[in-house]
C-alpha cells in the first residue's frame, strides 16, 4: 500500500512539472504564431467589385 501512496505522489508531482513547464512556455512566447504574419501578405482578402 505504501507503493501506490509513493506512485501517485510521484505522478502528481510528474504533473505539477509538466503545468509549469506548460505556465512558463506560455508566458516565454513560445506559443506564439510567427508563421502567419509572414504569410499574410500572399492571402487575397481584398474584395473584388
Amino acid at each position: 500500500m505504501s507503493a501506490l501512496y509513493l506512485l501517485i505522489i510521484a505522478s502528481l508531482l510528474v504533473a505539477l512539472g509538466f503545468l509549469g513547464a506548460f505556465i512558463w512556455s506560455v508566458r516565454k512566447g513560445h506559443y506564439d504564431d510567427d508563421y502567419t504574419p509572414s504569410v499574410r501578405i500572399l492571402l487575397d482578402d481584398s474584395e473584388k467589385p
